[in-house]
């Protein structure tokens, strides 16, 4: 039978989600918050709702030796949010973490070494994912949830939602990759998604109810870089060479 304590913790963790997305945050910021409460939850056995601020030095201190600054800054802030809209109480200890300031120079990728990974990629549908990442200079996340209806190819620009910041932004688009674009659709013919999950095949393509899989994409990624002997992070950049890629 369940203490009060931890009956006490999952409700108040239900109460946590459903004020996460009632208040519209994107879903990677309510799975860090809410991962946060159940990490920190299982830390001070479910009793969380009077940590001292002693309490909160030793734990955020012992995060930090296994995890890296950016969980421990989530980890605050999704504390900071549990107390302010599910136990309503004050919270004073927002500045008790202070990370440090580092600015790394983005590695650039030539444009040589972009046709390099394209070309090495096997898999159409990552091959032309990656060359339009690049030649439009956008996320990953912006890339997967593009859609057919975007292609404004009109006026040849591409509408990018729900970027960063839950705002939508247009990019120029280049006339190669509106051809490349053109080609890939042929292939799969989704009637919504621009890169439909390829799970089931070229048939099972064109009825997919997921773009592709992030993992996979950032698996194939890393393999690629590899295979060519880049030695960079990768970061987008334009790239309008014509490239082979159907």
């Amino acid at each position: 039978m369940a203490s009060s304590s931890t009956s006490d913790f999952r409700q108040n963790y239900q109460t946590h989600l459903q004020h996460l997305k009632l208040k519209g945050l994107r879903p990677k910021t309510i799975e860090a918050y809410s991962r946060a409460i159940r990490r920190i939850g299982e830390y001070f056995g479910d009793e969380i709702n009077t940590l001292s601020e002693q309490q909160l030095i030793d734990y955020f201190h012992n995060l930090l030796t296994s995890h890296s600054w950016s969980t421990v800054k989530l980890d605050l802030y999704g504390l900071k949010f549990f107390y302010q809209h599910v136990l309503h109480k004050p919270w004073d200890h927002i500045e008790l973490i202070k990370p440090p300031r580092v600015k790394k120079l983005p590695d650039i990728v030539t444009t040589e070494e972009a046709a390099r990974l394209f070309q090495a990629t096997q898999k159409l549908s990552y091959r032309v994912f990656f060359f339009t990442l690049y030649s439009l200079g956008l996320r990953l996340g912006e890339g997967l949830r593009l859609e057919v209806g975007d292609i404004d190819a009109e006026r040849q620009r591409v509408h990018i939602r729900d970027a960063k910041g839950n705002k939508d932004r247009f990019v120029l688009l280049p006339e190669v990759t509106l051809n490349v674009l053109r080609r890939f659709w042929s292939v799969h013919r989704h009637p919504v998604l621009l890169f439909p999950n390829r799970k089931g095949g070229l048939k099972g393509s064109q009825v997919a109810t997921t773009p592709l899989d992030r993992g996979g994409v950032q698996a194939t990624l890393r393999r690629v870089v590899e295979s060519c002997g880049i030695k960079k992070i990768l970061h987008p950049i334009v790239c309008d060479t014509a490239m082979p890629l159907i």
